[in-house]
């Protein structure tokens, strides 16, 4: 059994195969997925999981540059604003870009999958942009 927190083989699958500069998505309930980008729903019932719960695990084992935003997300402030600022000042989401939400759809567009979680604050999505470790 993997020693690391993330035991979804779906998404275990997806962080391994991410190469520097792929994007993966991590969406609340509402969230379209674009056809042909592929969905890992791990979507039980509202709020199961939720949005930050799912990104702390998927930070867990991927490395990340950069993250985006819609920037709609300051205007609703939802709970997990915070929290995203609190991982952001530790460094764990690399660099922060703001966009419309019809942009970040757009961009979702471009996204290796696309994580949907049970959240249903709005616009609780992120794009993560992969990384490297050296």
């Amino acid at each position: 059994m993997k020693k690391t927190p993330l035991l979804n083989i779906a998404l275990s699958r997806v962080i391994a195969s991410l190469g520097h500069g792929d994007i993966l998505v991590i969406g609340d309930a509402g969230l379209p997925v674009p056809p042909g980008v592929e969905l890992i729903d791990l979507a039980l019932t509202q709020g199961i999981p939720d949005f930050i719960s799912a990104l702390r695990i998927v930070l867990s084992e991927m490395q990340v540059e950069s993250h985006v935003l819609a920037e709609e997300i300051l205007l609703k402030q939802p709970p997990a604003l915070n929290e995203l600022n609190t991982l952001s000042d530790e460094a764990a989401l690399g660099e922060r870009r703001l966009v419309s939400h019809e942009a970040f759809k757009q961009l979702s567009r471009k996204a290796r999958a696309v994580v949907r979680t049970g959240e249903c604050q709005p616009y609780c999505n992120i794009a993560l942009v992969s990384g490297v470790t050296f």
